[in-house]
């Protein structure tokens, strides 16, 4: 007598939907690849962002946007490495490769993927700032671990649609946060299948370790004597609500009447807090142009 095999769990559906996110462009192969080996030389980069010619219009478009205010036209991706850095470019990149790979994504509805784009681009540049500013445990991975911190999200979406969607109208009806009430419900977290998606891509450990427990970075024991890469990008989370970009999950339940000012002054950042918050501004406003 054959027996039936039983349905696979929420779980075993949102990480069997792992295998499903679109394939990487060359460029994003590189570029993930390359953050294991720190920095790269221009002439590398250069090349890997010319041989796309929509992402090298991208970068363009964005360094020549009046968000920086520059006298005279930046007319090379090399003229333009020279002026944001090799580091910041490759992150400029890596964010724009990865929003149009998870923008090919169907999404149920109510799912927004530029949002959700927008939201993470802004936490990957606002952590990156904090980074800049604080004494951050691999703090070279706060871009692309702010980046990649909910994608998680996006597999419960995709693979678990009717049931993600009953918690996010509870943790929304209630005021609780999203997190708290996958637990509850799920048994399971976004930010444990955030860590299975790093893990597959390969990332480096610490950014794989900062996306598990940014929602808990009380419970990453990864950096003793140094603020862990997960606390970093919580905070970076917490300031982009603050400043109202929010995700499309969002409940209200963080930060909601927050002053993002006062965030990262009562982190010890003083006068640099005003001057982040203008940096992350200018830099948001040249990337909505090409999100």
């Amino acid at each position: 007598m054959s027996t039936v095999a039983a349905p696979p769990s929420l779980r075993e559906r949102a990480l069997q939907s792992i295998a499903k996110l679109p394939p990487f462009s060359p460029v994003l192969n590189k570029l993930l690849a390359s953050l294991s080996k720190g920095d790269i030389m221009v002439s590398e980069l250069a090349d890997w962002i010319e041989k796309d010619t929509v992402l090298t219009g991208n970068v363009m478009r964005m360094v020549n946007s009046a968000a920086y205010g520059r006298m005279g036209t930046v007319s090379s991706v090399r003229h333009a490495i020279t002026i944001l850095g090799t580091n910041r470019l490759r992150n400029i990149v890596l964010g724009l490769s990865v929003c149009n790979l998870l923008g090919q994504l169907k999404l149920p509805a109510g799912w927004s993927s530029k949002q959700f784009n927008l939201h993470g681009i802004a936490v990957a540049n606002m952590s990156d700032l904090v980074a800049q500013n604080m004494a951050i445990e691999y703090g070279e991975g706060a871009f692309v671990g702010g980046l990649l911190h909910d994608v998680g999200k996006l597999l419960l979406a995709v693979s678990c649609p009717d049931e993600y969607a009953a918690v996010i109208t509870e943790a929304r009806r209630d005021h609780k946060e999203l997190y708290d009430v996958e637990i509850t419900q799920l048994g399971f977290s976004h930010a444990e299948l955030s860590l299975k998606v790093l893990e597959q891509w390969k990332l480096p450990l610490p950014v794989q370790t900062a996306a598990r427990f940014h929602h808990n970075p009380d419970a990453d024991s990864t950096a003793p004597g140094l603020t862990p890469l997960s606390r970093c990008i919580q905070i970076g989370d917490f300031v982009v609500n603050a400043l109202g970009i929010r995700a499309v999950t969002d409940t209200g339940a963080n930060g909601e009447n927050a002053d993002a000012v006062m965030i990262l002054q009562a982190l010890g950042l003083g006068d640099k807090a005003d001057r982040m918050i203008d940096s992350f501004n200018k830099d948001m406003e040249a990337l909505r142009s090409v999100l």
